[in-house]
């Protein structure tokens, strides 16, 4: 018989808003709302005081000042949420090597062969005190057999909390808790559900699994095995980026097409950037456009050889944006991403037939921005292009 696994999810509480309260002590005890300082765009992260105030991420940022005027509204942050980030997941390889990152405040650890370093319980202790020692932030941790019931254990104690479930009492501790507390079910599913009489992890665990597939088609299936608490899929170290991206809402609605097009090529800079960072190369270069009656429309183009290049990226994305409305109707939204992705270890093997001189110099460019940024900050170097602002 295999050996039973040990499997940690860790999960950081309030990570951006937390990192804004411990980089400004001021804010202690106040409703901190990461997202905007302006009225657009939505709440990526917000304080559990401003929680109390019926404030979430994904809230447009409208709503939460409305719920909340007395809030700290901050913008966002990226390269220092990245920047504790890397410390955060550098702590995790002290005790396994074995981590799956889910996202910047977020990650999986299988210990089970970590033994030396104490139980899962001890050593998920020990990551949570180093993380505050390190970081002066908290975080909180579910253990468990499976990632699936990790990862539920790591929400019942926040913040700031430690919940262990011993392997065999998986379907007891799933039992009374909420149907959506399951991976999968969101309000639509939710609903559907609760016509069928199902309320809790529990209710859902009785069903007749052929009841469920005739229902949900093979997320049925695999709803009922996760109520039963089986999971099986191990800890992915591989776990592959599917696509690089960057979006902006504006404070107010674009309707200058020089300033549309200079919004673009700062999009594009800042996704290419985000690629050579990831050692990564893109294929396919999508554009998204938010209009300001809320309707969205997105374009894709998939090109032969996949580019980090920002001025590759910037040119794919102007054509795109030729088949839009863009120039015709204001602009709530725009967005740029890069998916089909691939390791530039591999990539430029077009130099075997040889590579366009302005290419290169413009890669050798890229790069040396990118290491004077890494040093110094971002927007240390700009565009002349990005030079003017003007009112949009």
């Amino acid at each position: 018989m295999q050996n039973q696994r040990t499997i940690i999810h860790i999960d950081m509480d309030a990570f951006y808003a937390s990192i804004e309260v411990h980089d400004n002590p001021e804010f202690k005890g106040k409703p901190v709302i990461v997202g905007g300082s302006g009225n657009r765009g939505v709440v990526s992260a917000a304080s559990y005081e401003a929680r109390t105030y019926g404030v979430h991420s994904a809230l447009p940022i409208l709503t939460a000042r409305k719920l909340c005027p007395g809030g700290v509204f901050l913008p966002v942050r990226m390269h220092r949420y990245k920047e504790v980030s890397d410390i955060i997941q550098d702590l995790f390889t002290r005790f396994t090597p074995l981590v799956e990152p889910i996202s910047l405040d977020e990650a999986f650890l299988d210990v089970t062969a970590s033994k030396h370093f104490g139980s899962g319980h001890e050593i998920a202790e020990a990551i949570r005190k180093l993380i505050k020692q390190e970081t002066g932030l908290t975080a909180s941790a579910g253990v468990a057999s499976s990632k699936l019931i990790a990862k539920i254990a790591s929400d019942i104690k926040k913040p700031d909390g430690l919940t262990m479930v011993p392997a065999g009492n998986e379907q007891t501790f799933l039992a009374g808790l909420p149907i959506e507390k399951l991976w999968g079910v969101g309000k639509t599913t939710r609903s559907k559900l609760i016509l069928l009489g199902v309320h809790t992890i529990g209710d859902l665990s009785r069903l007749p699994e052929e009841l469920l597939i005739n229902k949900f088609g093979k997320m049925g299936g695999m709803m009922l095995q996760s109520s039963l608490g089986i999971d099986t899929r191990p800890v992915d170290t591989e776990r592959l980026i599917k696509s690089i991206g960057h979006e902006e809402t504006f404070e107010t609605d674009l309707i200058n097409q020089e300033i549309i097009y200079r919004q673009l090529l700062e999009l594009s800079i800042r996704v290419g950037k985000r690629l050579r960072g990831n050692h990564l190369l893109g294929k396919t270069i999508s554009l998204k456009v938010k209009y300001n009656d809320f309707q969205q429309v997105s374009r894709a183009a998939t090109l032969k050889i996949a580019t980090d290049d920002n001025m590759t990226i910037y040119r794919e994305i102007c054509s795109l944006l030729a088949k839009t409305r863009a120039c015709e109707k204001p602009v709530r939204l725009l967005g740029v991403s890069l998916s089909n992705l691939e390791s530039n270890q591999e990539a430029y093997q077009m130099n075997l037939f040889g590579t366009d001189e302005r290419t290169g110099k413009r890669k050798r460019l890229h790069q040396a921005i990118d290491n004077i940024e890494e040093k110094f900050g971002t927007s240390t170097i700009i565009p002349g292009a990005l030079m003017k602002k003007e009112k949009q």
